[in-house]
């Protein structure tokens, strides 16, 4: 995906960043924007994985 974010500034400086778990979708900030409703449980469960694997101590 393309696209940018405060992330940037802190992957500069070589510091651990996560960034794209938004929802899906196209158009950001444009008025022919959109975010897909099916892809949703796919994320939400994305998301609740990466903040067990984070509090179970786990590292890639």
């Amino acid at each position: 995906m393309g696209g940018a974010s405060d992330g940037n500034f802190t992957a500069a400086l070589g510091i651990p960043t996560l960034d794209g778990l938004g929802a899906m979708g196209d158009g950001a900030h444009a008025e022919h924007e959109w975010a897909s409703a099916s892809a949703l449980p796919e994320r939400t469960a994305l998301v609740a994985a990466l903040v067990s694997a984070l509090l179970d101590g786990e590292t890639a």
